[in-house]
C-alpha cells in the first residue's frame, strides 16, 4: 500500500497504525471530527500516516527538529519546527483541513498533559509519537 510519495507500507502495518490511534486519541477523535470537515474515518487514517511518518523519522530526529515537552512509556510529546504538518500533507497529497484536524488532536493531547498552551502559534507543531508498540485492551 503506498501512503506516500516513494512510501509503501504494508496493509496490516496501516491497520495496526489506525488501531493504535484509535486506542490512543479515543474520544477526542470524535469531538475534533465532530467539528472538522472531514469525517471520523478520514481523521483516524490522517493520524495514522503522522504516526507511521513519526515513527520513521525516529525520537533522535524529531527532538533535532524541536523539543521535547513530555515523554512517558505511552507517549513521547514534542513542539516541532513549524514544517513537520506541512511536509506530512505535501507527501500525503492530504488536503489543508485534513492537516488542521489532525494538528488539533495533537495540540489538545499535549495540551491536556502539558497545561495551558497560550504560547502555541502557527509557527510550531505539536506531535505526539505514540510509543506502544499495539493498542491494549
Amino acid at each position: 500500500m503506498r501512503i506516500a510519495k516513494d512510501t509503501d507500507v504494508e496493509f496490516d502495518e496501516f491497520s495496526r497504525a489506525c488501531d493504535l490511534v484509535e486506542d490512543y486519541y479515543g474520544d477526542l477523535i470524535d469531538e475534533v471530527a465532530l467539528h472538522a470537515p472531514i469525517s471520523r474515518r478520514q481523521l483516524v487514517a490522517v493520524l495514522a500516516r503522522a504516526q507511521l511518518s513519526g515513527r520513521g523519522l525516529g525520537p533522535e530526529t524529531l527532538d533535532e527538529q524541536g523539543e521535547q515537552v513530555y515523554q512517558s512509556n505511552d507517549e513521547t510529546l514534542f513542539w516541532l519546527d513549524g514544517m513537520f504538518w506541512r511536509r506530512l500533507r505535501e507527501n500525503h497529497n492530504l488536503s489543508p483541513d485534513e492537516g488542521r484536524a489532525a494538528r488539533e488532536v495533537h495540540r489538545r493531547i499535549i495540551e491536556a498533559i502539558d497545561g495551558d498552551v497560550g504560547y502555541y502559534n502557527r509557527e510550531r507543531d505539536p506531535f505526539v509519537l505514540i510509543e506502544r508498540s499495539h493498542p491494549t485492551a
